[in-house]
């Protein structure tokens, strides 16, 4: 089992590049890809229907709440998505080069 992770979130599209290249620069993230997408929902009562864009940001499981911290701060949305899911195996190298672009 490795510390790595997948952070998933859901932001509108004026916001998925902001996003993406804070956490990159920040060195919060090695890599985020963006991915158009259409999402329906509940929201207070009513059913929603968005064109939105799912971010996979690909980090350590320690960089959780900063990573957390930075989408809240750059999101339009009241309650963001924010799911991690532990990578449990991956490619020796490919997890090395997550390792090397991450403070």
């Amino acid at each position: 089992m490795s510390d790595f992770a997948l952070v998933l979130t859901t932001v509108a599209s004026t916001r998925a590049d902001a996003i993406a290249s804070a956490l990159v620069e920040a060195k919060l993230a090695a890599c985020v890809s963006i991915f158009p997408m259409r999402s329906v929902y509940r929201w207070q009562g009513e059913v929603q229907r968005e064109a939105e864009w799912q971010l996979v940001i690909k980090t350590r499981l320690d960089c959780f709440a900063q990573v957390e911290e930075i989408v809240r701060s750059l999101d339009s949305y009241e309650l963001p998505e924010m799911i991690t899911i532990p990578i449990q195996k991956g490619s020796t190298e490919y997890l090395n080069w997550i390792g090397m672009q991450l403070r």
